[in-house]
């Protein structure tokens, strides 16, 4: 029999960033997918600060900036009635708002891009192999039984036909939105797949012309009397600037999906371009739904899922993939620390803890987006008539200037910048709080918010946030805090009198085995504080302490010199 410490069901952008850290991390494990190879369409793109930062953590964030598109390319959301038609409007998006725009610089070392799955999938699956995974491709997830000690699962050679059993110590199921995993571990779910039907639709054209002076990742094309269903209207996706691209249609759940040709593909395409004669390919084309699930559990013994198998939703707000890495970053180093012995099992039941909230949140948030079309549509006298001409001449009278005229530009206006909950969610993105025995906080800790926490992120160093980016300076260079971290391993950072805390680092790996790094930040310290943007975000006192994740998560901290490390350490660890 095969064995290994961990085995990961799939090679989407949930499965092979899994490996990819348990490969960086030293954790034995191997990686099936029943595909002969990875993703081939660009599905999921936008790639958010955090998903970067995990990247930048693998040292994969300058590999992905090769080929990804850069923010400054990302940022109008145009709607229009075709791409060579008339503009009704666009709003600044993904960072882009001169506000927004200063609040990603401050918030993190990373950028906000647009990278295709069929570009970042190589990336990590690529990193995850030359690191240690065995990738078994066109091998098939079949069934697992698992007990006290391990998970039995069987999988088929799909070249061969061959079946046979790998044993592992723990399984992953990173198996997308139709999981098997989630189904044999028996997952409870909530809420229903297939609540809107699409077809996606690739081609090629050089649509310069048409988006160079506005350039977006995402067009929105809105045409009376078009029998668009789904997402609410015809949506032209860049893919690759400006020569590749991917249509969204959508078709009636309640009816069978449609029979899709070249023909009607081309004829779509040229519909939503508004040019009947420019050259273009029709390269692929497929039927999807919209689904609203997310788990309620992402564990069951020993078997954890994560991904599309745990939270289903539309592509609204970009945060599929991204979701996805974000759970293997949470995941992969607690299974570092058990099958390492530094920490006991307790620690694996915060992963549900901490990361089914953040599931169900984006489910929701991806789902009400689509909601949200709706005031744009009202706003142009699309609802209450099915008449192509009565709807057009609704949004012609939207530039008369009449009353009722008036009354339709602010309307449009405002249902446009109310987008910002879908296409600038920053909040959304950052602004994660776990709550778990992973996280010890102190009288006086909170996770309250002050502003809109869906739209602005909030930096702090409360136990169960995100270490807050700051850059510091060593050896003339810059750093991010974020730098400091992670990695694999647990670190402390303290600044001026916090000496003392080497020597509690010393004591607590002593008796629990696990390392720590210590990180001292200030003047004539390990790092140099020279804007004294560390001390105004850190929380704590000078000689006090901030104690980090694995996944840069903060997980105690002290005032002051003098707390109980390892009494914290113990509870986080499950020792």
């Amino acid at each position: 029999m095969i064995e290994t410490d961990v085995l990961v069901v799939g090679s989407g952008p949930a499965g092979s960033s899994t490996a990819a850290l348990l490969s960086t991390y030293g954790v034995d494990n191997i990686l099936v997918t029943k595909y002969r190879w990875l993703a081939d369409t660009p599905r999921a793109h936008i790639t958010n600060q955090r998903t970067m930062e995990v990247l930048r953590d693998l040292g994969l964030e300058q590999e992905a900036m090769l080929y990804a598109t850069p923010n400054d390319l990302m940022g109008n959301n145009v709607f229009c009635t075709s791409l060579a038609g008339e503009e009704l409007g666009r709003m600044r998006s993904w960072g882009a708002d001169p506000f927004t725009q200063a609040r990603h610089r401050i918030a993190s070392p990373t950028q906000m891009v647009d990278l295709p799955q069929t570009f970042l999938e190589p990336i990590l699956f690529g990193a995850a192999c030359a690191r240690g995974t065995t990738a078994r491709l066109s091998t098939e997830y079949l069934s697992m039984t698992q007990d006290a000690d391990g998970v039995t699962a069987t999988v088929r050679d799909r070249i061969s036909g061959e079946n046979y059993d790998i044993r592992a110590k723990y399984l992953v199921g990173a198996d997308g939105g139709n999981s098997k995993v989630a189904a044999d571990a028996g997952l409870p779910m909530e809420g229903r797949m297939g609540v809107g039907g699409s077809i996606n639709i690739l081609f090629k054209a050089d649509l310069s012309k048409y988006v160079a002076h506005r350039p977006s990742v995402l067009y929105w094309v809105l045409q009376p009397g078009s029998n668009v269903g789904g997402i609410g209207m015809g949506l032209v996706r860049m893919v690759r600037t400006w020569d590749e691209w991917l249509i969204v249609w959508g078709y009636d759940i309640n009816q069978p999906a449609p029979t899709v040709t070249r023909e009607i593909c081309e004829q779509l395409a040229r519909q939503l371009i508004g040019d009947n004669e420019i050259p273009l390919e029709i390269t692929g084309w497929s039927t999807w739904t919209v689904n609203h699930m997310h788990a309620l559990n992402y564990q069951n013994g020993r078997v954890f899922c994560m991904g599309d198998a745990v939270h289903r939703h539309p592509p609204s707000n970009g945060l599929g993939s991204n979701t996805s890495i974000q759970d293997a970053f949470n995941l992969a180093w607690k299974l570092a620390a058990v099958t390492r012995g530094h920490a006991g099992p307790g620690l694996l039941d915060t992963y549900t803890a901490e990361r089914a909230p953040i599931g169900r949140q984006i489910v929701n948030r991806a789902n009400k987006s689509i909601a949200e079309f709706g005031p744009i549509f009202d706003a142009l006298g699309l609802l209450g008539t099915t008449d192509p001409e009565v709807m057009t001449a609704n949004m012609t009278a939207r530039k008369e200037d009449t009353p009722e005229g008036q009354e339709r530009r602010r309307k449009l206006r405002e249902a446009i910048a109310h987008k910002v909950y879908e296409f600038d969610a920053h909040g959304v993105e950052m602004n994660q709080r776990y709550t778990s025995s992973a996280v010890v906080m102190a009288p006086g800790d909170s996770h309250a918010f002050t502003e809109d926490p869906e739209l602005v992120y909030q930096p702090t160093s409360c136990p169960g946030a995100r270490l807050p980016h700051a850059w510091v300076v060593r050896d003339r260079q810059n750093f991010s805090t974020l730098d400091l971290v992670g990695h694999g391993r647990f670190t402390l950072l303290t600044g001026i009198g916090g000496d003392a805390w080497r020597a509690a680092a010393a004591a607590a790996t002593a008796e629990l085995g696990i390392p720590i790094k210590v990180t001292s930040i200030g003047a004539d310290c390990d790092y140099d504080d020279p804007f004294g943007d560390w001390a105004r975000i850190c929380g704590v006192a000078d000689d006090g302490a901030v104690l980090v994740r694995p996944d840069q998560f903060v997980a105690w901290r002290s005032e002051r010199k003098g707390g109980d490390l390892t009494a914290a350490l113990r509870t986080i660890l499950d020792r």
